[in-house]
C-alpha cells in the first residue's frame, strides 16, 4: 500500500455488491454533520470509501460535488488515523447537514469519525 496521500482507485468503494454489504451488515454512526456506516473486514487489500450527498438536501449538483470533494480531501489527508489494521474497512460517509458548511468543519466531522473507528473493537461477524 502506498504511503503518500493519494486516494487511488483501489481505495475507492464500488460495485452494487459491495456497498449493499456495507448497508446491510455495517456499524453505524454520526457525528455533527455526518453519517457514517462501517464494515470491518471488507476482504480488500486497502481501506474504501463512499461518499453521499443526498439530492434531497441539495437540488444542484455544483453543491453536492462541491461536497463530495470536500469529504474525500478531508478523508485522504487523514486517512493514516484509521492506523494500519489487519481488517480493512468499507466505510460509507453521508453528509447531512442542510447548509454548506466551511471545510475545516468537514475536516473535523472526519478526524472524529476516523478516530471513532480506530478505536472500535472488530465487529464479530452475525451468526445466521
Amino acid at each position: 500500500m502506498e504511503t503518500t496521500n493519494s486516494l487511488s482507485r483501489a481505495e475507492r468503494l464500488r460495485g452494487r455488491n459491495d456497498i449493499s454489504r456495507l448497508l446491510s451488515q455495517g456499524r453505524r454512526g454520526s457525528v455533527s454533520c455526518l453519517h457514517y456506516c462501517c464494515l470491518r473486514p471488507n476482504g480488500a487489500e486497502a481501506d474504501r470509501i463512499v461518499v453521499s450527498v443526498p439530492k434531497k438536501l441539495f437540488k444542484r449538483a455544483v453543491r453536492r460535488n462541491l461536497l463530495k470533494r470536500r469529504i474525500r480531501e478531508a478523508y485522504r489527508t487523514q486517512k493514516a488515523l484509521l492506523g494500519a489494521a489487519e481488517g480493512r474497512r468499507d466505510i460509507l460517509f453521508i453528509y447531512n447537514s442542510p447548509e454548506v458548511l466551511p471545510y475545516a468543519a468537514i475536516r473535523a466531522a472526519v478526524a472524529e469519525v476516523l478516530t471513532r473507528l480506530a478505536d472500535a473493537p472488530e465487529a464479530k461477524p452475525a451468526a445466521k
